[in-house]
C-alpha cells in the first residue's frame, strides 16, 4: 500500500494491556495532523519495539532494563486477585497477601493459560485495569489492599531525537496546547494551528459629567 505523500509523519505508539490511550489520543488528534499508530504489545515484549525500531514510544510497566531508554513514570495502578466466581475469595470485598500465602496456584503472569487455570482453582494477581477490561462474567476480582502498585511508565530511545516525541510527551503529561514551549515546537512539527482566544475587553467607566452650580 503506497503511502499518502501529503500525509506528514506520525508516531507508532505500543502499550501493554490494561494501559488506555483513549483521552491523549484524542488530544492529539486535536492538535496534530500526524497520525498515531497504536497496538497493544505483550508485557514480556514491551521493549522489543523500542529496541528493534518498530515503535517510536512504548507505554510500559515498570522496572525495565533502562539501557538507552527515557522512561518517564506516569501514575501505579493497584493489584487485584482475578478468581472464579464460585471462589471463596469471591465473597470478599478486600484482600491481603496474607489471605494468597496458603493458595496452592497463583499466577502473576497472564499468558495462554492462565485464565483456563483460573476457571479450575487458580488465583491470578494482576493489575485492576487488566481484569477490568476483560469484563468476564465468570470471574470476578477483588483487591489486594497491601500488595505493591504496579507502575506504567512512558518510554522512548535516548538517540531519537524526532521532535514529535517531545509532543507527545507533553500531550500525556497535560501541557496546554497554547503554552510557549509548545508553539514553539508545534512549527515544526506538522502540528494544526492553534488561535488564540480572544482577550476580553475591559468595561468601560461611565465618564463622571459635572453638574452646573
Amino acid at each position: 500500500m503506497t503511502e499518502n505523500p501529503s500525509t506528514p509523519p506520525g508516531l507508532r505508539i505500543g502499550h501493554v494491556r490494561g494501559v488506555v490511550l483513549h483521552k491523549w489520543q484524542r488530544t492529539w488528534e486535536e492538535r496534530y495532523r500526524n497520525p498515531l499508530q497504536i497496538q497493544e504489545i505483550a508485557d514480556e515484549a514491551q521493549l522489543d519495539g523500542l529496541r528493534d525500531g518498530s515503535l517510536d514510544m512504548c507505554f510500559v510497566r515498570l522496572p525495565i532494563a533502562r539501557d538507552g531508554l527515557h522512561a518517564i513514570p506516569l501514575y501505579e495502578e493497584q493489584m487485584v486477585a482475578w478468581v472464579d466466581k464460585e471462589h471463596l475469595f469471591a465473597a470478599a470485598d478486600e484482600l491481603t497477601m496474607a489471605d494468597l500465602a496458603d493458595e496452592e496456584t497463583v499466577l502473576t503472569e497472564l499468558d495462554a493459560t492462565a485464565i483456563d487455570r483460573v476457571l479450575v482453582g487458580a488465583v491470578l494477581v494482576v493489575p485492576m485495569s487488566i481484569a477490568r477490561g476483560a469484563s468476564r462474567r465468570d470471574l470476578v476480582f477483588r483487591p489486594i489492599t497491601d500488595a505493591e502498585p504496579s507502575p506504567v511508565a512512558l518510554a522512548w530511545r535516548i538517540d531519537d531525537e524526532n521532535p514529535l516525541l517531545d509532543e507527545f510527551v507533553g500531550v500525556v503529561r497535560g501541557r496546554s496546547a497554547n503554552s510557549s514551549r509548545t508553539q514553539k515546537e508545534r512549527s515544526t512539527s506538522g502540528a494544526k494551528p492553534v488561535k488564540a482566544r480572544p482577550q476580553a475587553k475591559k468595561p468601560s467607566r461611565p465618564r463622571k459629567v459635572r453638574r452646573g452650580h
